[in-house]
């Protein structure tokens, strides 16, 4: 099919190429052959009189018009999919749907094992691709590629839309053979000992105690920075470093592992999970599906 003289089939090899800026992957993307992606991009150069990208070592570089047509290309050929997916009845029982979900360990462990038990019953077919914050998950939610995000939603952009999950707070664990701790930990403790912290992303972005910390002026000493929530008890356990965690991972832990939980001696404010998806899976059967589970789970956890 042709649009003002273009294939509108070569729309598909564009979005891809800007998706991957690598010829093989994008190739590889949409199930062509890497000569076939060649032909595409020599066509779609003739056809705007533009180079679309340039070579920088091995990775391609969209010119100005190349950066120009990323997201509109991306976003009608979305639409497209999605007219194409939500024109028929959801039905669970059936589905082999496959939602990637932006999560961190913590929730995972604490909240979505839930969900996803439920689902396994309720829909046997339906999958998950479960992924770690990165530094820029707003982008993966304007493009689509992703189903949920499930973050503090002190957090998450105005720009899409958003529920309220459950609240959670801090508390304070030690090991349980930690003599400098008893059954309670000062102020001077804990700012003079040494912590263990959760670090995330490329960029090292820290969790969301700090943010709080930082917000009374407060600096902990950081012996230990991990890449995810559970990692930290591990890091405890045998030393005499301190963590700040939150109170239903710590408390998970603390029935398998020798750890004491304590109150924190600083009031830190509760924080709220939310949960966010795109503005373009508002209306899609089965994400307001599984939205409506994980509304349902997060009201019984908050009893």
């Amino acid at each position: 099919m042709r649009f003002q003289g273009l294939d509108l089939n070569l729309l598909v090899a564009l979005d891809a190429l800007l998706t991957e800026r690598h010829l093989t992957a994008a190739a590889r993307s949409v199930n062509l052959s890497q000569p076939a992606m060649s032909a595409a991009l020599a066509r779609l150069r003739e056809y705007f009189r533009d180079e679309i990208f340039t070579m920088q070592g091995r990775r391609m570089v969209p010119t100005a018009l190349g950066e120009a047509l990323a997201e509109p290309t991306h976003d009608a050929l979305l639409r497209i999919k999605m007219t194409l997916t939500t024109r028929d009845a959801f039905d669970p029982s059936t589905s082999e749907r496959r939602f990637r979900v932006v999560v961190s360990d913590f929730v995972t462990i604490v909240f979505l094992a839930r969900v996803l038990d439920g689902v396994r019953r309720i829909a046997p077919h339906v999958t998950f691709e479960l992924f770690p914050f990165e530094d820029q998950p707003d982008d993966l939610l304007r493009r689509g590629e992703l189903d949920f995000l499930i973050f503090p939603d002190i957090y998450l952009s105005d720009a899409y839309p958003r529920a309220r999950l459950f609240d959670e707070h801090h508390v304070c664990v030690a090991c349980a053979a930690n003599a400098e701790v008893g059954e309670a930990i000062t102020f001077g403790q804990y700012m003079a000992m040494g912590h263990v912290a959760a670090q995330f992303g490329r960029s090292r972005r820290s969790a969301i105690e700090e943010w709080l910390l930082l917000e009374h002026g407060l600096k902990r000493r950081i012996e230990v920075a991990v890449q995810s929530f559970s990692m930290i008890p591990h890091m405890i356990v045998g030393t005499n470093r301190i963590a700040t965690m939150h109170s239903r991972l710590a408390e998970h832990y603390a029935r398998t592992l020798p750890l004491r939980v304590l109150p924190l001696p600083l009031h830190l404010p509760k924080f709220t999970e939310a949960l966010q998806w795109p503005a373009l899976h508002h209306k899609d059967p089965a994400s307001l599906w599984l939205r409506q589970l994980i509304l349902t789970e997060a009201k019984d956890l908050q009893r």
